[in-house]
């Protein structure tokens, strides 16, 4: 990806809160036409004035293949080509060996995992044939194995094996593929009852990672200064990894 498109397109997921909101915020201020994916509808288009930016929303489920298929036929129907996708939506279960519940890992991994794999296998051979593109998966630094955490822990480190794996497949033309991984962000997540029985674990810094940091390193990933850059696992953890 050796320049910017003219007509830079970016599809983030999860677009409506937390890590997702920052990125589409981020992404627009710096010029992208954003395409949200996301559970709920947004009324109207965001733009900003005297610029190609805008943030436009599509509702859709996700874990429906089908309507996801439909989603990404939309936005390029409105928007043109795909040239990034930013796959951020994402939610936590914890639950201890004994307690895990099946229903849970199929819809983490629904969520988190084969959403991204049909992203992927729709988009990326369209970036390779068009010569640039850029895909970043935001994982978690509990991809490395935490107590009461497996199930989710399991998914994220799925992307990451699945974004190695793609990188090497389209790396010589021009796309990159990377991971980003945040410890503990300061989300509405954090409060969400289903993660009840594992606190977050505060960073050595000494507080939560903010959404604002996540979507600055994404933001840099998806531009033509990062093009060396893939199948890489980045860590966003205030010092957590430190400790060996």
């Amino acid at each position: 990806m050796s320049g910017v498109p003219s007509q830079r397109h970016v599809l983030v997921t999860g677009s409506g809160r937390g890590i997702g909101q920052a990125i589409a915020q981020r992404l627009q201020a710096e010029g992208w036409r954003v395409t949200g994916l996301d559970r709920e509808p947004s009324p109207v288009d965001v733009a900003v004035a005297g610029t190609a930016a805008s943030i436009s929303t599509l509702a859709v489920d996700l874990t429906d293949a089908v309507a996801l298929g439909h989603a990404l036929d939309a936005a390029e129907a409105a928007r043109g080509p795909v040239n990034a996708v930013v796959h951020a939506a994402g939610f936590m279960r914890t639950a201890a060996l004994g307690a895990l519940d099946a229903q849970a890992s199929r819809q983490l991994w629904a969520v988190h995992v084969d959403a991204a794999i049909r992203m992927a296998d729709r988009l990326l051979p369209a970036m390779a044939a068009a010569g640039q593109g850029r895909m970043v998966l935001i994982g978690s630094r509990v991809a490395a194995g935490m107590p009461g955490r497996s199930q989710y822990a399991a998914c994220k480190a799925a992307l990451i094996a699945l974004a190695r794996s793609w990188a090497a497949e389209v790396v010589a033309a021009g796309v990159t593929v990377n991971v980003v991984s945040p410890a503990a962000t300061r989300t509405a997540m954090l409060a969400d009852p289903g993660r009840a029985s594992a606190a977050p674990r505060v960073p050595p810094i000494g507080r939560l990672i903010e959404p604002d940091e996540v979507a600055a390193l994404v933001a840099y990933l998806l531009s033509p200064a990062a093009a060396a850059i893939t199948g890489q696992d980045l860590a966003i953890c205030g010092g957590a990894s430190l400790a060996r």
